[in-house]
């Protein structure tokens, strides 16, 4: 959900390297919504990314944060709700 609201692949977000802020950051909405909208631990959502639970904890931290801005938080509501609907079909 991320990867395509981004516009970019799936694999550009699984990607080991390291990539521009906008991957970066599409990478880190990916990491939020597996934890916080799917309920993944954050160790599962490391191990999916192939990287570690600190990772996954900034990212969700840098998440949180930018959803003081009104228009970032719709966005990730919007996702969240495409992953809720997903998840129950």
């Amino acid at each position: 959900v991320a990867a395509a609201d981004a516009g970019m692949t799936v694999e550009a977000l699984l990607a080991h390297s390291r990539s521009t802020a906008p991957v970066a950051l599409a990478r880190q909405l990916a990491m939020y919504l597996a934890h916080v909208g799917l309920g993944l631990p954050q160790a599962a959502v490391a191990a999916a990314f192939g990287r570690d639970r600190s990772t996954v904890a900034h990212a969700c931290r840098r998440i949180e944060e930018l959803r003081d801005a009104t228009a970032f938080d719709q966005k990730v509501g919007r996702l969240e709700a495409c992953l809720r609907w997903a998840a129950e079909a």
